[in-house]
């Protein structure tokens, strides 16, 4: 029997068997990588550069491309590495830090989703205290406890699962470390504790989910006033597709991390892991900034 301390290394689960299937995987990961890089450093560049985008809609963006970059980051380059060198081996050291800025950035976009829904329900619906409520004095806070909450969330849940003995093996049957797939090679029943804790995470991103769809509803009400066809069309086409966003994002983490382990599958896990944590990162600039 091992435990966590005599673990020097993990092994991630391949994502193709032969040595084709790899290259491609490298290929196509390549190409995910650089246009979410290109994309979101687009919205990054432009909107520190022009003066006319130093808006509270534009900041949080910025902030949204930074933490699309750090979250695709964190998983992508060494996955393609992985293939492209053929091997699964992660150090313990290494495993611990990309789970710990994965769960950061991930979290923390979350929450400035969040923040950005309400950002969007004060301009339609309360538009003649848009000033008052988001000014910068209240922009600059409410991101940074958006950053604050992904650091404090991830650091707990690093810090809880890689305290936990590790007696069976060190497979993590995931393309990155990821708390579920760690938590199976835990032997020790204090995992209860780490899986208490991202039954509590599930139901706040699912109260922050309600909230960014409440937001929306009111919206559309407001929207629906309005007597400008142009005005409907503008609102129309950028609400929807971020409600599609989010709503992807949600439905696949909650899927990942709440699903039982009888429909568990390499397979399943590995498409439903690409949908939360390298796609959103790839289509948020679209969808967020270049069609605004």
């Amino acid at each position: 029997m091992s435990n966590g301390s005599s673990i020097t290394h993990f092994l991630l689960l391949p994502v193709a068997d032969t040595r084709e299937l790899q290259l491609c995987h490298l290929w196509l990961f390549l190409g995910i990588f650089l246009a979410a890089l290109v994309g979101n450093g687009i919205i990054i560049t432009s909107t520190a550069c022009d003066q006319q985008l130093h808006t509270p809609m534009y900041f949080f963006l910025l902030n949204l491309s930074l933490l699309d970059v750090g979250c695709i980051s964190t998983t992508a380059p060494r996955s393609m590495a992985n293939s492209l060198w053929d091997t699964r081996a992660i150090s313990y050291t290494a495993c611990a830090a990309q789970l710990f800025f994965f769960l950061f950035f991930i979290s923390a976009e979350y929450f400035l989703l969040t923040i950005m829904s309400y950002d969007r329900y004060v301009a339609f619906c309360k538009h003649l205290h848009y000033g008052t409520l988001l000014g910068s004095r209240a922009c600059v806070p409410m991101a940074t406890a958006a950053w604050v909450s992904g650091f404090l969330h991830a650091l707990l849940h690093t810090a809880n699962t890689f305290s936990l003995p590790l007696c069976r093996g060190n497979a993590v049957e995931q393309f990155f470390c990821e708390i579920p797939h760690i938590l199976k090679l835990s032997c020790s029943h204090s995992y209860l504790r780490e899986v208490g804790l991202l039954l509590l995470n599930c139901f706040l991103g699912l109260g922050c989910f309600v909230f960014i769809v409440g937001s929306y509803v009111q919206i559309f009400r407001a929207v629906l006033r309005i007597p400008s066809e142009q005005g409907h069309h503008k609102a129309l086409s950028t609400c929807p597709p971020h409600l599609a966003v989010v709503s992807l994002f949600v439905t696949t983490a909650v899927l990942a991390y709440m699903k039982p382990p009888s429909i568990s599958f390499p397979s399943l896990d590995l498409v439903v892991s690409v949908l939360y944590s390298v796609v959103p990162s790839t289509v948020n600039p679209l969808i967020y900034s270049l069609r605004n």
